[in-house]
């Protein structure tokens, strides 16, 4: 019988308790999501005005933005070490902004400030590099799930975040400020030394599927209830415990999933048949790899019927590990590493694939954020009078897409063996026909592209981190996603920066020939926003042509990778 100390050993070295830690670093970690909430703050106690709170916009988006740093440190350093960076960034950057807020110190410049947003939104970079590494390192072989259900928890961290501000009932409105500082460095701190690569890979179960399942059922009943919750706080003046009890019940279902290793520790049968990673390229000589099977492979092979084609190549590959452990024959040095195996970022920047699936993400991500940025005015053009409530919709189905990505990529490549890239020409389909009916003028438009955008978007970073881990491995993961993340904010800075931007002032100059100068120029009706989501719709298209370019080049890796595995 094993003793207690070595059960809370044994737990606290558990994959699950790691994922479960790294979804609550994910759940503080989105501080890029609550500048809506924090702007309006900052204007009107500093008396800014539009374009200098849009500086400090830009500042935050280029904090969220640059990861190299996080990305590197990851392959040198423990996680925790990665995660206390990010803890101190977030802490000092918008623990100042809080201080000069509520006119604890005096007055900063606005560069200042717009340096303290940088350097605190940066270290939301560090917590996904680390959760998000962790992650896939621990469960190798289940990484769209994986990624999935980590971004989707970074996705709704602005709803979460909010959700514990409105339950303390501040009276001062830069507390909410205060929120950010404080709130994810509590929780980061409280799980830093959890959150590591534990060897997950040797902990597979058969029960692995099962457990995934519950934490999807947690998602979706988090996601339902925090629209919810969020629906009822629009549409009725609730009292303060009311808030409350609506909070502590939200903060349960997050902390719901760590019953999962919880009973997989201390409740379970222990298993004695672990499903142990089966890839043909784990526990052999490092020089002896997939690649050099391929170079052996002759067309009769390639002619074969899969099943036979994979004994045969396992026989050879058999006959090469033996014979250079013999001396026999010396294995050959490759110029670089194939396609599935580990690559830098440097060697990734040199493979068509990389490149493809970068522009692919800068054409639809980038469209995707800015049809997120613009919704605000274009539910104003539309006369809408409660925006939020369409933001606050496109953030949940940012979730759900996050999770959905995830989960249905997996499917692909675990059932067909099939890229994993045709998922996101899949949704990059979806999200051109949803920009043509808005850009067409059509009813319900808004509605459309507010569930089809947030749940398209957020499934772009499920499928794509995943692919490149597949594609260019693990070794390097921190530096490739962080490189691929900068991807939304290079196509927003071209799409919404100058296209909807300049279509937008254009049709408000013609629509209102008697505005004074200095006057904010406002326009009304679709076509403000239509020539952009029609634009818009061609290079979600033009995205999902590189996307199958890469699902065409990579078709032979995946059958390799997970062609002989079961369903």
């Amino acid at each position: 019988m094993i003793r207690l100390p070595e059960k809370v050993n044994t737990f606290l070295s558990n994959r699950w308790l790691v994922f479960v830690a790294s979804m609550w670093v994910q759940s503080c970690s989105g501080i890029g999501y609550m500048y809506g909430s924090i702007s309006p703050v900052i204007k009107s106690t500093m008396g800014y005005n539009q374009r200098q709170i849009a500086a400090l916009g830009v500042a935050k988006d280029i904090g969220d933005a640059i990861g190299f740093i996080a990305g590197s440190l990851c392959e040198v350093a423990p996680i925790w070490v990665v995660l206390f960076i990010g803890v101190a960034q977030n802490f000092f950057g918008y623990g100042l902004v809080w201080l000069t807020v509520n006119g604890t110190l005096p007055e900063l410049p606005l560069w200042v400030l717009c340096v303290c947003i940088f350097v605190g939104t940066n270290g939301e970079t560090y917590f996904n590099t680390g959760a998000l590494v962790s992650g896939v390192q621990n469960f190798p072989k289940s990484r769209g799930p994986v990624v999935g259900i980590l971004k989707g928890f970074a996705g709704l961290s602005g709803a979460i975040l909010t959700q514990v501000y409105t339950m303390f009932n501040f009276p001062d409105e830069s507390a909410i400020i205060f929120v950010v500082a404080v709130g994810p460095t509590i929780v980061i701190l409280s799980v830093m030394f959890i959150v590591r690569p534990v060897g997950g890979h040797r902990q597979a179960r058969q029960s692995d599927n099962t457990s995934f399942l519950a934490l999807y059922g947690v998602c979706l009943i988090l996601a339902a209830y925090l629209l919810a919750v969020l629906i009822l706080q629009d549409l009725v003046n609730l009292n303060q415990p009311t808030i409350i009890a609506l909070t502590i019940g939200l903060l349960i279902l997050v902390l719901l999933p760590v019953t999962i290793p919880i009973f997989l520790v201390f409740f379970s049968p222990k298993s004695h048949d672990p499903m142990e990673e089966t890839l043909l390229i784990e526990n052999q000589n490092p020089d002896v790899i997939l690649s050099e099977v391929e170079d052996e492979t002759t067309s009769e092979i390639d002619s074969l019927p899969d099943t036979e084609r994979e004994k045969r190549i396992s026989h050879l590959q058999a006959k090469l590990v033996q014979a250079a452990a013999d001396g026999a024959v010396n294995v050959k040095k490759k110029k670089g590493p194939r396609r599935g195996e580990d690559f830098t970022l440097f060697q990734a920047l040199q493979k068509a694939d990389f490149l493809l699936m970068f522009f692919s993400l800068v054409l639809a991500s980038g469209s995707g954020l800015t049809v997120i940025d613009n919704l605000g005015q274009m539910c104003e053009s539309l006369g809408y009078e409660n925006p939020h409530i369409f933001v606050s919709m496109i953030s949940i189905w940012n979730f759900l897409g996050r999770v959905a990505g995830g989960y249905f990529s997996e499917i692909i490549v675990r059932k067909y063996a099939y890229p994993r890239p045709v998922a996101m020409a899949a949704v990059q389909v979806v999200m051109a026909f949803s920009l043509f009916y808005y850009a067409m003028g059509a009813p319900g438009a808004i509605y459309i592209v507010s569930v089809v955008m947030g749940s398209c978007y957020g499934a772009h970073w499920a499928i794509v981190p995943s692919a490149a881990s597949e594609l260019f491995g693990l070794k390097s993961f921190g530096a490739l996603y962080n490189f691929l993340a900068l991807a939304s904010p290079t196509g927003s800075l071209i799409f919404s920066g100058v296209i909807a931007s300049g279509i937008y002032d254009y049709e408000a100059k013609i629509q209102s020939q008697t505005v004074g100068e200095g006057e904010a120029l406002t326009c009304y009706g679709t076509i403000c926003y239509s020539i952009t989501c029609g634009i818009l719709s061609v290079l979600c298209l033009t995205a999902v042509s590189l996307s199958m370019i890469v699902v065409y080049r990579t078709k032979r890796v995946y059958a390799k990778l997970y062609g002989n595995q079961p369903n």
